[in-house]
């Protein structure tokens, strides 16, 4: 119950996040490294503006964007906090989340690139539990990349600096801050847009339900048509597969 609590909490929290930093990089739309960062400095990069659509609030206003943003920021800061907290607290994370040593011997890790480039979801008792890929994409964004989003945020306000300002010492001054804050915002987009993608090919009704309830149908091996009707993507990529290495076998052969 707590992570399904914490899943769409964050997730509502992640989405106004995103949309109203759209806003805010609409207002001075160019990332720099170094100290400052001004309209006559060296830029790295130049992101699009992005249209009312796509952000909070939909016509410019920095003020009220900056007010989304900021409070949105302390549910997803302390939402985490209390993930981990609850998370270590009933073992959720040393169970889930901890590598075995068969995880990572490079077979394994092969055969698992090899399953998810095809498509090929678990089914039975593997489907109880995260694979070494799930484990680790969850162990960066959780530990590496959600927390670099809080430090980063937090490093641009300057009533934070005058409590701490080690961090922007550390990475060379507020541009380069502002910059990885950028990278950060843009490496979770693309971790929902694939998370959100796999949802849907691995059947959505069935992985939707489960973090609505915690009602989760196993697929067992080989899958029963109700579960096989909800991954036709998959099956047509594995078919897809399957038919390039029985050519490539003819050919040797």
């Amino acid at each position: 119950m707590p992570t399904r609590l914490w899943h769409w909490t964050n997730a509502l929290a992640v989405i106004v996040l995103l949309m109203s930093g759209l806003m805010i990089s609409n207002a001075h739309p160019h990332l720099y490294w170094g100290l400052f960062g001004a309209n006559f400095d060296q830029l790295w990069f130049n992101p699009p503006r992005f249209p009312g659509w796509t952000t909070i609030p939909s016509t410019y206003n920095l003020a009220l964007a900056r007010t989304w943003h900021l409070f949105f920021a302390w549910i997803f800061a302390f939402g985490l906090l209390a993930h981990m907290v609850i998370g270590l607290a009933n073992r959720h994370i040393q169970r889930d989340l901890t590598f075995r040593r068969a995880d990572l011997s490079p077979a394994h890790l092969w055969q698992d690139v090899k399953d998810h480039a095809r498509l090929r979801f678990p089914t039975g008792a593997a489907a109880l539990s995260y694979n070494v890929i799930q484990k680790m994409t969850y162990v960066a964004v959780i530990f590496l990349l959600l927390p670099t989003m809080i430090v980063s945020g937090l490093s641009l306000s300057p009533g934070f600096n005058a409590v701490m300002h080690w961090p922007l010492d550390l990475v060379g001054g507020r541009a380069t801050m502002r910059s990885l804050h950028f990278i950060a915002a843009g490496l979770i987009a693309a971790f929902i847009a694939v998370h959100v993608v796999l949802v849907v090919l691995a059947g959505p009704y069935n992985e939707i339900r489960s973090m609505l309830t915690g009602w989760f149908r196993v697929p067992p091996g080989p899958v029963e048509p109700a579960v096989a009707r909800e991954r036709w993507a998959p099956r047509i990529i594995g078919q897809y597969f399957a038919r390039v290495e029985r050519t490539a076998q003819e050919d040797a052969a």
